[in-house]
């Protein structure tokens, strides 16, 4: 999907601004399918060696394409990925609707087995957008998420987003909401490390006093991540402990969806 996005894109943006002509154009094009076919993604000097372009002109070629928005860094300045053109044009080629359909028996599991709300998030330009929810069955903590848009830094599925390089942060002061924001770009980091090692996010307090939440990625095809699931709920029912409980549950359920869309057929015939 995110290569038939890349066909796509490449043919409305003016990618290269430094350089003219068909070779630039060829170059890029060349550079932009080698992160697209790379499930790991490339440093600058990795990606230059595998084009077999000099390095300065490969740093060029990047940093025209990041302005465009066709590349992306991950959230620790490494390796180099499609960027969110590229990843907001596939998910739209998936189409929300289908992506709601085969979450929904994924949501509704989970629903039953902790009672509490449960939503299906997807990244945006400027937050995340709740698309789907399986309410929860106390009246404490039902609150209809769909429509609303949450920022990266203050939600279990943002950091889900931004552990696994879907967004990266906006320039300038990260917004405090509650006394437990995180605020600081270095904390949030640290723990977006945590997030990736283990597999799910947890907000405690950060969005809203008394609101707890956790969230795992959910996995296109091709690995990359599309889309998160995210178990919500209010202090007076959920522990730090339950979370982490509640995660690892997660973690699985999220696995099989992403191997209902392929991704898990995919690794294996790859291995």
């Amino acid at each position: 999907m995110v290569e038939h996005a890349f066909h796509m894109v490449i043919g409305s943006h003016p990618v290269v601004s430094t350089q003219t002509g068909t070779q630039a154009i060829d170059r890029a094009a060349h550079l932009l399918v080698l992160l697209v076919e790379s499930e790991d993604g490339f440093a600058v000097g990795e990606l230059a060696d595998r084009a077999g372009l000099p390095k300065s002109t490969t740093s060029r070629l990047v940093r025209a394409l990041e302005r465009h928005g066709l590349v992306q860094r991950d959230v620790d300045g490494g390796a180099l990925r499609p960027g969110q053109v590229l990843v907001d044009y596939a998910r739209r080629g998936a189409g929300d609707a289908d992506l709601i359909d085969l979450a929904r028996p994924v949501m509704e599991r989970l629903a039953e087995r902790c009672g509490e709300t449960v939503s299906l998030g997807v990244a945006t330009v400027n937050g995340v957008d709740s698309v789907a929810q399986v309410d929860s069955r106390f009246l404490l903590g039902t609150t209809n998420w769909v429509g609303l848009r949450v920022p990266y830094h203050a939600s279990a599925v943002g950091k889900v987003f931004l552990a696994h390089g879907v967004v990266a942060l906006p320039a300038g002061r990260l917004e405090r909401l509650t006394a437990r924001t995180l605020t600081s770009r270095e904390a949030l980091s640290r723990q977006l490390v945590d997030v990736r090692r283990r597999g799910y996010a947890t907000i405690v307090d950060e969005l809203e006093p008394g609101l707890m939440a956790v969230a795992a990625p959910v996995r296109s095809a091709l690995g990359s991540v599309i889309a998160g699931i995210s178990i919500s709920g209010p202090s007076v029912r959920l522990t730090p402990a339950d979370l982490d409980r509640l995660g690892a549950h997660l973690v699985d359920e999220t696995a099989h969806l992403s191997a209902r869309l392929g991704h898990q057929a995919l690794k294996e015939g790859a291995a």
